[in-house]
């Protein structure tokens, strides 16, 4: 069997429109799903919809309408944006589905029947935005640094809580061997840090609240029905409910290789969360990825943000796969990123249109015109292949440590590599002169390189490069090819067809 690879991004939650953020995080963490299955790994990819709390209670009444059917309207339209963006998730997890019920009120009773739940009364701030509770030293002039534009209000009420404390040992433990084995439980190495010094900071007897008595939209607390069970503590669980726990057989899949989240929200990822797994005597997740933010005008996109910019918009300005490139190419996967109209046009027109568009038109109307359409079947090394096996090392290198716009630079590196050896080797002028063999040993070349190019820029373009795929005479598409593709690429004998314009020029864009 295959090994496995889990990956799972940030659950959105349910009180807007999705927007170019959430695009962001699922096309990174598709792109990663697309790679890890071209290496023979056998993907879950789960995404999905965090619908309960007071925030999504109080959207759902300002719209004068039933918080289920409230979130039932939202979770549909985030899943038409992943089908046009071509999002390959495995499963779309919804914590109001009654297997996710089920699976918190399970992995409760397991850390109650440990003994890390104990009754309590929470006096202290708590932000809706964020639906957390606030500690006075993390607010600005008595604000979220979040959400500057909400009050955070004074609550008082029982609670239930979990002893958070008792793990702070057994965390940073966990930390320091991850660091040590070479795999940083936490990345990028800022975010780790960040999280250690918290981690570092927690007391003994420090406990968090898990339950609300005066939230009624969400799960009911196991025994007591008064109190619903924190939306954070409910909608961490989304991981583990996807798998089918606590059904024997979840371990197929638990634990994560790679939980994919925001900057906001390391927190809840990488200790909140694997402290409630240690107490139910579940394996943790093996690494947490922070990507940064997307940013317009110097601000962060985000429904409280207030960025206007509709991920409509950028979607119609090239199509969808354009937009992918264009975000995992320009924004470091690793790092905070900026977004612009100006950008985005000129990524389309010189590495799509100009780039693999344009090599792509090339090879096969070359291959067409001096081959009626048969790759030939020449099998000498050229200086190109060589360039080609250099493109994979790199490209490998980079998505194997989750750098998504270093995997691309090979990638495209190769593409700028093969229109150079076209205008080196001018095949229209080796066909003029009628040498033969020097011919077709550049065009089988350039169908190589091709392969090679369209399968490495598949997790990136799954659509455009599907149609590549088939110009070159393979059947499906080519997220049904393996790693072997890449390395030894067998397109020899294959009948090309020429396509359609990949990247049309628009003679105006609005």
């Amino acid at each position: 069997m295959a090994d496995k690879f889990y990956v799972t991004t940030a659950i959105d939650y349910s009180n807007g429109s999705p927007h170019l953020g959430h695009a962001f995080e699922k096309i990174g963490a598709d792109c990663i799903a697309r790679y890890r299955r071209l290496k023979g790994h056998r993907v879950s990819f789960v995404i999905g919809m965090d619908e309960h709390g007071q925030k999504v209670a109080q959207s759902a009444e300002e719209a004068g309408a039933r918080p289920q059917d409230w979130v039932d309207g939202i979770a549909a339209e985030f899943q038409e944006a992943w089908n046009e963006l071509a999002i390959s998730h495995t499963d779309f997890i919804r914590t109001t589905e009654a297997r996710h019920t089920r699976a918190v009120q399970a992995l409760l009773s397991r850390i109650h029947e440990a003994g890390f739940i104990e009754p309590g009364v929470y006096s202290g701030y708590y932000c809706v935005g964020c639906e957390a509770f606030k500690l006075e030293k993390d607010l600005v002039d008595g604000k979220c640094p979040e959400h500057p534009t909400r009050d955070v209000k004074w609550v008082d009420e029982p609670n239930f809580f979990f002893k958070l404390g008792a793990f702070r040992d057994r965390l940073l433990q966990t930390y320091e061997a991850s660091e040590a084995a070479g795999r940083p439980f936490v990345q990028p190495t800022s975010k780790f840090n960040e999280i250690k010094n918290v981690v570092r900071d927690w007391q003994p007897d420090y406990s968090m609240s898990v339950s609300r008595s005066r939230v009624p939209w969400g799960i009911p607390w196991p025994g007591d029905e008064t109190h619903t069970i924190y939306v954070w503590f409910d909608a961490l669980i989304n991981y583990l409910s996807a798998t089918g726990f606590p059904d024997p057989g979840f371990e197929d899949t638990w634990p994560a290789e790679v939980h994919i989240i925001g900057p906001d929200i390391v927190r809840f990822h990488a200790a909140i969360w694997p402290a409630m797994l240690m107490a139910a005597g579940i394996p943790i997740p093996r690494s947490v990825w922070c990507h940064g933010w997307i940013n317009t005008a110097g601000a962060r996109f985000s429904k409280s943000a207030g960025v206007s910019l509709t991920l409509r918009n950028a979607i119609d300005r090239h199509g969808p796969d354009a937009l992918r490139y264009f975000l995992l190419r320009e924004v470091p996967w690793d790092a905070d990123g900026n977004f612009s109209w100006e950008r985005l046009d000129i990524r389309y027109t010189s590495e799509l249109a100009d780039g693999y568009g344009n090599l792509t038109s090339r090879i096969l109307s070359m291959i067409s015109r001096y081959r009626s359409g048969t790759v030939p079947d020449a099998t000498q090394e050229t200086e190109l292949d060589r360039a080609g096996d250099s493109a994979i090392q790199g490209f490998q290198r980079a998505m194997d440590q989750h750098l998504l716009h270093q995997g691309g630079d090979a990638a495209w590196g190769l593409v700028s590599r093969a229109n150079q050896f076209v205008e080196e080797e001018a095949p229209w002028s080796l066909a003029k002169e009628g040498k033969t063999e020097d011919l077709d040993r550049v065009l089988a070349s350039l169908a190589r390189s091709l392969t090679r190019i369209t399968l490495m820029a598949s997790p990136f373009m799954p659509e455009k490069t599907r149609v590549v795929w088939q110009g070159l005479g393979f059947k499906g598409s080519p997220s049904e090819a393996g790693w072997k593709d890449l390395s030894s690429p067998r397109c020899g004998g294959h009948t090309v067809t020429r396509i359609p314009p990949l990247f049309p020029k628009p003679e105006v864009v609005k």
